[in-house]
């Protein structure tokens, strides 16, 4: 396994992040179990979920999951970097959303409590709050690290200015700010290229990435669909984007076999050799699509894929984070 700093911090991290959406809704108990194990046995250090991931039995649940396998000892907790989210809905109430100070707190007490540790390692605003003024946040923020309960900062989905926003008013407030930003990112969406990736590359924050196979798009769709095992790849964000772009995914896929190799395979090396790009969330649903997963962390993009994936998807901003600027 590959190690890297978590943005400009002095945290290592794992190039492949473990992601817990699916674990305990999409996959029973045991098998997230043995996920996680595997995961920590082959070197993952870095584990992400939020405190409203399974919200199909009720929000938190996927909180309380990892808890149930922190309790099952053997140093689970120690060995790994926690991040978790905060900021969208966990119920009608009128404070319990948002970035108000109230709301951060009081989450991050309660994703403690679901999660049985201590401490989060990276407690990540999961939206931007347009009615939150920074000076509100930090002072909630900082005050959760000089509490021992939260240890680093990240953002989630958010625009590269408010990136900038943000960290400048860490500065002023003499604290570490930003460290992460997670955003979805893969060879088919890669308008984070325009500017949050630069405003990250900036302010020293990495980049962690998410749905890198675009809900399985990217991931022999096509191939899974003749063969019928598509499931839920056939539904959602990849479905809608082969009703108007279905050729792309023809060639890539016509490319990927010409190459000899696995399309989820390249997709997510593809997005692990972009620079100023941190780690990226892997949610397998089984131990068989995790080990795809490591096998893609042995694959080098040559310059003939990064340029035949150019001309099938290409760049959000070419000549500022197209292929020349980042050979």
């Amino acid at each position: 396994m590959e190690y890297t700093h978590l943005g400009r911090s002095a945290l290592r991290v794992s190039r492949l992040c473990l992601g817990t959406l699916n674990l305990g809704v999409r996959t029973d108990l045991e098998e997230s179990y043995r996920i996680l194990d595997m995961a920590v046995d082959r070197g993952v250090n870095f584990l992400d979920t939020a405190n409203i991931y399974g919200w199909q039995r009720h929000k938190g649940f996927t909180e309380e999951v990892l808890g149930g396998w922190f309790a099952k000892g053997s140093g689970r907790r120690e060995k790994v970097v926690l991040g978790t989210k905060v900021g969208n809905e966990m119920s009608d109430a009128a404070n319990e959303s948002g970035l108000s100070m109230r709301h951060i707190i009081a989450s991050c007490d309660a994703s403690l409590r679901r999660l049985g540790t201590e401490w989060i390692d990276l407690f990540q605003m999961h939206r931007v709050d347009w009615h939150a003024p920074w000076e509100e946040v930090w002072q909630a923020m900082d005050l959760l690290v000089q509490q021992g309960k939260v240890r680093y900062v990240g953002t989630s989905n958010f625009p590269g200015w408010h990136i900038a926003e943000a960290q400048e008013h860490a500065n002023r407030r003499h604290s570490l700010g930003i460290v992460s930003e997670q955003s979805v990112y893969n060879i088919v969406t890669r308008h984070i290229e325009s500017e949050v990736i630069p405003a990250c590359q900036r302010y020293g924050v990495g980049v962690v990435t998410w749905s890198p196979l675009h809900g399985g798009l990217l991931g022999g769709l096509l191939r899974k669909m003749e063969e019928g095992t598509a499931g839920k790849s056939a539904q959602g964000r990849a479905q809608d984007f082969l009703r108007t772009d279905r050729q792309a995914i023809v060639a890539f896929e016509s490319l990927c076999k010409r190459l000899a190799v696995e399309p989820a395979e390249l997709g997510l090396a593809w997005v692990l050799s972009r620079p100023g790009v941190t780690a990226s969330v892997v949610g397998p649903r089984s131990a068989e699509q995790l080990e795809g997963a490591f096998r893609a962390l042995q694959l080098e993009p040559t310059e003939e894929m990064f340029h035949a994936l150019d001309e099938i998807f290409p760049p959000a901003a070419k000549g500022v984070l197209g292929t020349e600027a980042w050979a």
